[in-house]
């Protein structure tokens, strides 16, 4: 797919752009924009975008991942909660004939209904793909409340801090590992393509960056009888992490499971009443919560 661009993934050009518009960075909607050519290569390349695809960009900012994603997928729609950008993103994406911008705040939206519409607009889609460099305040609640709305979302490839990257893939037993990481790994398989220094956006950002790509589960390997259980044992069992895990599900109130049945259930599953739930892998959450249940 041939488009004309002018690429505004470089400083020079996004100074200009920001000065031409005296466009004014927001802190509160967490604005870091990527001017490093070789790394919006890399996110396109490792989301596996494909002429036939949709891509959804949620903070779109000055258009620079954007541009790259329109050259590549059958149409982009780009979520962007800062109207003082839509200027900007009007002449960047001029000649862009397959890109639709929405001003809205992503949380509020209805994912299904806006895959629908990009359906009635452009026909169907081979995958549905989410790529964006995401505000690093709010990573976590938009990338749980894509996990959680079972919409049909083929993947996620985000740009967001390091320090959560690590935590989504993060193994049993790590310093990393807790909540986050069995929720993430529940839904999807996550795994960290490429490590982004504070240099390649404008303004720079205090810590590192990391680009993650999730792939999401059509048929979840983890198969568990109380979806609703399982995440309310994770959350008590890493809510005081030096406890053992028989103290914090037992003071987690809305359990209600006395020390005996904690105990039973964990010889049940092999292990000591003195294990802690960094310990304990997904599967065996997903096995400890049937056990409770019974």
């Amino acid at each position: 797919m041939e488009i004309k661009m002018t690429k505004i993934a470089n400083p020079a050009n996004t100074i200009d752009i920001i000065k031409k518009y005296d466009f004014n960075f927001q802190k509160k909607f967490g604005q870091n924009f990527l001017i490093d050519t070789h790394v919006l290569d890399k996110i396109c390349a490792e989301s596996g975008l494909k002429e036939n695809d949709l891509a959804i960009e949620i903070g779109p900012g000055i258009g620079a991942l954007t541009q790259y994603l329109a050259n590549v997928a059958k149409a982009v729609v780009a979520i962007e909660i800062d109207k003082n950008l839509l200027p900007i993103l009007d002449e960047t994406l001029a000649d862009y004939k397959n890109t639709s911008i929405i001003n809205a705040d992503f949380l509020k939206i209805d994912l299904e209904n806006l895959i629908d519409e990009c359906r009635q607009k452009y026909g169907e889609f081979e995958n549905i793909r989410i790529v964006a460099n995401l505000p690093y305040y709010i990573t976590t609640p938009i990338t749980m409340n894509v996990l959680e709305s079972h919409t049909h979302i083929d993947s996620i490839t985000v740009m967001i801090q390091k320090e959560v990257a690590d935590r989504m893939q993060a193994s049993p037993g790590t310093k990393d590992y807790g909540a986050l990481s069995l929720a993430v790994q529940y839904y999807s398989n996550p795994y960290v393509v490429a490590f982004v220094p504070p240099n390649c956006f404008i303004p720079r950002p205090k810590v590192g960056s990391s680009v993650i790509r999730l792939d999401i589960y059509k048929d979840k390997p983890i198969k568990t009888v109380d979806e609703n259980l399982m995440f309310q044992i994770i959350r008590a069992g890493f809510n005081q992490r030096r406890k053992t895990l028989v103290n914090s599900l037992a003071n987690f109130e809305g359990l209600k499971l006395s020390k005996e049945r904690i105990i039973h259930a964990l010889s049940l599953l092999g292990k000591s009443e003195k294990i802690r739930g960094e310990a304990l892998s997904l599967e065996e959450f997903a096995q400890l919560a049937e056990y409770l249940q019974e």
